[in-house]
């Protein structure tokens, strides 16, 4: 996850340098989140023909190696096709990494487990993130690519560690299968809907606070920090409680904070809604996890981490998209209000169909 976030924000910059432009350096995240969801769809199916192990090493030198092609002044079609590759190496590892510790840690702590990896996870996002780019700005660009790829490969040390097939899982379910099961599908479309928000905070909030790019800075990292610290936390003490519940609490939360992000005028609201965007997002996602592991067997492990990663991408993407074509008709307070109340819609309809979320 270092390696990811420590380019995630350089390559845009670096397409932009290489005169790409802004069309340019949208192109470069696109590409890369887009070829991510792509690949989500068959790393379940990679997993149970190579196992945890062979799968695991690919992802990471898929993820790492292509970074050592832009040290060299590289075109935008060059840099897409890294940004490709990568997109690939990053569903792999994200997909196993979840399913990885759903098989390794004990169902009775499976939370606690789920909680662990998203604190794992996140400390690059708040590091390694504004660590790129200061890094970018100071030494240049290669040797920014060069750690970045050094951050993925050296990984594969630990690989023999790892085990390859779980035995005794049984045939694994399918992507598609898990789509039709409505104990999978309604907590990732609600969980999607908290994504949404968290993408739409990370994309926008900059934008609409222009003339306050400190608060929107601070913000930004209070969100994530956030976000971070409640995943944790829910993991850490949510097992007590059903899982349901804690992600449509946490989905409520994010949808109350998205909607004070309207009063834009105000510091303070501003502030407490993206840390509440934050800590909803950071308990759905953990609740989520736990919520869709729990309803499979090991058969259908990979599949529910596919079903999760599916969901979180598809909403930071969707979110940022349908928002900015919302915006320029009523306006960013009327956009977040909007949000809020989206994000309340398929709560209703799970409330009112309980066996819908068990």
């Amino acid at each position: 996850m270092t390696s990811f976030y420590l380019l995630l924000a350089v390559v845009p910059l670096y397409a932009t340098a290489a005169g790409a432009g802004r069309v340019g350096a949208g192109l470069t995240t696109g590409a890369l989140m887009l070829a991510t969801v792509a690949a989500e769809l068959m790393t379940p199916a990679l997993l149970a023909r190579f196992g945890y192990r062979v799968v695991l090493a690919a992802g990471l030198l898929l993820l790492g190696a292509p970074a050592v092609v832009l040290v060299e002044p590289a075109g935008l079609t060059t840099i897409l096709a890294v940004c490709v590759v990568r997109g690939i190496g990053l569903a792999i590892l994200v997909v196993a990494g979840a399913s990885l510790v759903a098989s390794l840690v004990p169902p009775a702590r499976r939370s606690e487990g789920f909680g662990l990896l998203g604190l794992v996870a996140g400390v690059p996002a708040v590091l390694a993130l504004p660590a790129g780019v200061w890094l970018a700005e100071r030494v240049g660009y290669p040797p920014v690519f060069v750690a970045g790829a050094m951050a993925s490969l050296l990984c594969l040390a630990v690989m023999p560690a790892l085990p390859g097939r779980m035995a005794g899982a049984g045939k694994p379910v399918g992507v598609l299968e898990g789509l039709r099961m409505p104990g999978q599908l309604w907590p990732a479309l609600i969980f999607l809907l908290t994504a949404m928000a968290t993408g739409i905070v990370v994309t926008f909030l900059p934008l609409a606070m222009r003339g306050a790019g400190r608060l929107a800075a601070l913000s930004l990292l209070a969100n994530t920090v956030a976000a971070m610290a409640a995943r944790w936390a829910a993991g850490r003490f949510g097992a007590r409680y059903p899982q349901a519940d804690l992600l449509m609490g946490g989905t409520m939360v994010g949808a109350v904070g998205a909607a004070t992000l309207a009063l834009l005028g105000n510091p303070a609201a501003v502030a407490t809604g993206a840390v509440l965007v934050g800590i909803g997002f950071g308990v759905a996602q953990n609740a989520v996890l736990t919520l869709l592991f729990d309803r499979v067997t090991a058969a259908g492990y990979d599949m529910a981490s596919a079903m999760y990663n599916l969901a979180y991408d598809a909403g930071m993407g969707l979110g940022a998209a349908g928002f900015g074509a919302v915006v320029v008709r009523i306006g960013y307070p009327g956009a977040f209000v909007l949000t809020g109340a989206l994000m309340l819609v398929p709560l209703v309809a799970a409330w009112r169909n309980r066996a819908w979320l068990g």
